[in-house]
């Protein structure tokens, strides 16, 4: 009897003891409710990514986590199964993961995954902010000076004889390689998957001839790349914006002015500034984020 006496004690002790934890965390989740904030795997992702954090922060009660350094398929998969509140997308990219064709008109597109992200999976697409951060092909000022490239189109004669690197999303995709190499009526003689922050000095070292950069990318100027012209207009626009969760807007309705804030401050230019600050004089992207919160007032 005794030894029964003491396994009902110690059940109900445990039973206490979970009943607590439960009860605590319940409580701590209510009152600090944490915003799942997501981010690609390439400079600029980071950076906005920080951007969102800090804004949030400075000007809620609510915490945040980060979740970055996510390949692109990943992170959209993962906002729809909520395992992610929010993060930096791109129209062009929304149209792919719609399985849709790349348009041209950037109003258009942006309508269009605004509306069919909204209906098919509840996730809704802020205002744009400002730059479009779309596919470029580039070459060094050698290599334009030497066949004379100007053009997408240009490469037609030389892509044979070439080694294309670029990101292992853009080797796959239909707004990427494959349907570029249709639109355009050519083929490299090796394409390479290269990790997006790595694909700019394999340029310069000549282990690839040609790369399939971000119009945004702090490292153009710096590097003297020439971005050739996409003269038959194969690349959608990849203007860029926060989209979100529906159930978390509805939580906190205060997040949709907040995060809108953001809209039309940041132009193609600026952003590379920001990303160059990273890539090019070693600034922690939390530090670069901060800055240009506090230059537009924004916290």
């Amino acid at each position: 009897m005794k030894g029964n006496g003491i396994k009902i004690t110690t059940i109900l002790l445990v039973s206490i003891m979970l009943m607590t934890t439960l009860a605590g965390c319940g409580g701590s989740n209510e009152e600090n409710m944490e915003i799942r904030v997501g981010g690609k795997n390439f400079t600029e992702q980071y950076i906005m990514a920080e951007m969102f954090s800090i804004l949030i922060e400075e000007n809620t009660d609510l915490n945040t986590t980060l979740q970055t350094n996510l390949a692109s398929s990943v992170l959209f998969e993962a906002i729809k199964a909520d395992e992610v509140d929010l993060y930096l997308e791109y129209t062009g990219t929304g149209l792919v993961n719609l399985g849709m064709e790349p348009l041209t008109d950037p109003d258009e597109v942006y309508e269009i995954v605004k509306t069919e992200y909204d209906k098919q999976f509840n996730i809704k697409w802020m205002q744009p902010y400002g730059f479009n951060n779309t596919y470029a092909m580039m070459v060094t000022r050698e290599t334009a000076n030497q066949y004379g490239l100007e053009t997408v189109s240009d490469l037609a004669e030389v892509a044979h004889e070439m080694v294309l690197g670029g990101s292992y999303v853009f080797t796959e995709r239909a707004d990427g390689y494959p349907g570029l190499s249709k639109h355009y009526d050519f083929k490299f003689d090796v394409v390479k998957g290269l990790d997006p922050s790595l694909m700019y000095q394999a340029l310069i070292e000549g282990s690839v001839d040609v790369i399939s950069g971000f119009a945004t990318e702090g490292r153009i100027v710096a590097f003297d790349l020439v971005s050739l012209i996409d003269d038959k207009q194969f690349f959608p626009p990849y203007d860029a914006t926060v989209i979100v969760r529906g159930e978390v807007l509805e939580k906190h309705p205060e997040l949709e002015e907040l995060l809108n804030r953001l809209a039309n401050r940041i132009d193609d230019n600026k952003m590379a500034e920001l990303n160059a600050a990273v890539d090019l004089d070693k600034r922690e992207p939390a530090d670069v984020a901060r800055e240009f919160l506090e230059e537009e007032g924004l916290i």
